[in-house]
């Protein structure tokens, strides 16, 4: 039996009020999910048609199953393991504006639509000097928003009470920013006139956002016993973990509109979504690169596993809660308590993240997750944070590219790999040799920005945690910074 309405008995239609660009994995199980959450518990009363933004996509296959698939989430969730599943229903249509430019357009012109969200990847924000207003649809994504935007506009007359709410979750910083700037562009060369740019302006809000929450999507090494627990087939199934954040810098009035609170969702409506966008980088992402080295180099495999060893668990505790959180200027409580989930989800037991799936380009990601917060915390604390500055050096003995006997694949920009080749196949074994290869990569500028071994005593102190991990291994030099 096929998943559609004739199969769902508890299939409900809601009316239109969000307009969605995108019907990949992570829009589904992050915002859809979001809206049907809002439907049961808060009476949104709301639904998404979803446009697909590349001419090959899944909307077809979306409408196929009457736009419903089944969302499971899993992951640890006051210290258990939880995994659910529920039939989403939040979507109403699907929508290939290739195919169906008139039926896209026509959008714009029902008066229910208040929201825009989008994910069309993180190079979807872009201008295209092909896109043209009426040749068709246009390639680009601001282009199409931009065209649906005009023929709103000229549909209600510029009413002011017409305007939209427009969210891009693009992984890019100020998204909200850079999409409205490519949409008055277009208004420019298109030559749409001031009475449009200013009804942009005046009456259509485009929010900067930040989201969170790891979604693997289909589950196709299981997909035959998920077919079995549920009893029916979806083509559409998707996972997500349990954890989810939306960070929407907006006006507080866009929770008049959203029944966030009511549904029990993380969504935050902020002024400035700056510290939060920090405290993502420096509290989720800076960890798993810290990790990464020690962990490996200590003889384990996977995120999970690390946060679980006695050792290493506690090494990544200490250097989250005792080092990072210290670099922050967000309400300790707040950031403990996100501190608190992030740990949960690197025990995750539904998904195996490997260590050295996060391995790639480490030197340029510990420039942006790690190193902010090894020079706040000397900024703040006049001394610098020894677990950061531990992960620095092991990172070092990382890049040699050997863990005991095995060879370790590395996966880098060519002059990095290069740079270690060099300085390891010279090193001749001495402590001096040693401090040789920490200032040659300390100075390597063109990763850093800087040449870090002008930070204090910050030289010093990789070469010494660098000499005692190649002398001692890994498991006697971490019990130094414990």
């Amino acid at each position: 039996m096929k998943l559609t309405k004739e199969f769902y008995k508890e299939f409900k239609t809601y009316p239109e009020k969000m307009i969605q660009f995108g019907e990949g994995n992570f829009l589904r199980a992050f915002v859809d999910w979001q809206i049907d959450k809002m439907n049961d518990e808060a009476d949104f009363n709301g639904s998404v048609v979803v446009v697909q933004p590349l001419e090959n996509g899944l909307v077809d296959m979306l409408n196929e199953q009457d736009c419903l698939y089944t969302l499971y989430l899993q992951g640890v969730q006051n210290g258990k393991a939880v995994k659910t599943h529920k039939i989403m229903n939040s979507i109403s249509r699907g929508i290939n504006p290739y195919r169906d430019y008139n039926e896209y357009l026509k959008l714009a012109e029902n008066p229910e639509v208040r929201f825009i969200v989008s994910n069309t990847t993180e190079a979807g924000i872009a201008f295209d000097e092909n896109d043209k207003l009426n040749e068709g649809c246009q390639k680009s994504y601001p282009g199409k928003l931009t065209a649906l935007l005009y023929h709103r506009f000229e549909t209600f007359k510029g009413d002011s009470g017409k305007g939209l709410i427009i969210i891009p979750c693009e992984l890019i910083d100020r998204n909200g920013e850079k999409l409205k700037e490519i949409v008055l562009k277009y208004a420019e060369i298109w030559n749409l006139g001031q009475d449009f740019v200013n009804w942009i302006n005046n009456y259509n809000t485009f929010c900067c956002s930040l989201v969170d929450r790891i979604v693997p999507g289909y589950p196709r090494d299981t997909i035959d016993e998920v077919t079995a627990e549920l009893g029916y087939e979806d083509n559409l199934v998707n996972v997500g973990e349990v954890f989810h954040l939306w960070v929407i810098e907006g006006p507080q009035s866009i929770k008049d509109e959203l029944p966030i609170e009511k549904a029990g969702l993380n969504i935050k409506v902020v002024d400035d979504m700056t510290p939060y966008r920090t405290r993502k980088v420096r509290i989720l992402n800076g960890p798993h690169t810290a990790m990464v080295p020690v962990a490996y180099l200590y003889g384990l495999e996977t995120v999970g596993e690390s946060v679980d060893h006695e050792v290493i668990g506690k090494f990544v505790h200490d250097l989250i809660y005792d080092e990072i959180i210290e670099t922050l200027d967000l309400p300790h409580a707040e950031l403990v308590e996100f501190s608190d989930a992030i740990i949960e989800r690197f025990q995750n037991p539904y998904v195996k993240h490997y260590l050295m799936s996060i391995a790639l380009n480490s030197m340029s990601k510990y420039k942006t997750r790690d190193l902010p917060s090894v020079t706040e915390y000397l900024n703040r604390r006049g001394t610098l944070p020894k677990k950061l500055v531990f992960s620095l050096a092991s990172l070092i003995e990382f890049y040699k590219g050997r863990r005991g006997e095995e060879a370790i694949s590395l996966a880098d920009d060519d002059d990095i790999l290069d740079l270690y080749k060099g300085l390891w196949s010279q090193h001749d074994g001495s402590d001096e040799g040693l401090k040789n290869i920490v200032t040659s990569v300390l100075a390597y500028e063109k990763n850093w920005g800087m040449n870090l071994n002008e930070i204090p005593s910050l030289t010093d102190e990789v070469t010494k945690y660098l000499i005692s991990i190649e002398k001692l291994g890994m498991k006697e030099a971490i019990k130094e910074v414990l």
